[in-house]
């Protein structure tokens, strides 16, 4: 474990950057998350990720297949928004564990 100091806040992460408690996530620690990845989030990146959030919280299994049923976009579109690896890219932004399926 170590810790990362994102919009004034220090906040535990796991070796691999992903936020410890999911509860510490806000929009501005999304976009420095998001910055330090390359990335500039837009208000679809936001979409995205809330969805993720959203089904996280439920407890729902997170597939690129989900996200793309979501109506917000699709397969192409996720993977323009989050390249190269979309869904581990997408829920390290999001603040949430990494996805079992991703290696």
């Amino acid at each position: 474990m170590a810790t990362k100091t994102y919009a004034g806040k220090t906040i535990e992460v796991t070796d691999e950057g992903y936020l410890v408690n999911a509860n510490e996530w806000s929009t501005e620690i999304a976009h420095e998350i998001a910055k330090e990845e390359g990335l500039t989030l837009s208000d679809k990146h936001l979409a995205v990720l809330n969805f993720i959030r959203e089904k996280h919280a439920k407890g729902e299994t997170l597939t690129i297949r989900a996200i793309s049923k979501s109506g917000i976009v699709d397969i192409k579109g996720f993977y323009e928004l989050f390249p190269g690896a979309p869904l581990k890219l997408a829920s390290k932004i999001a603040g949430i564990p990494k996805p079992s399926s991703c290696v």
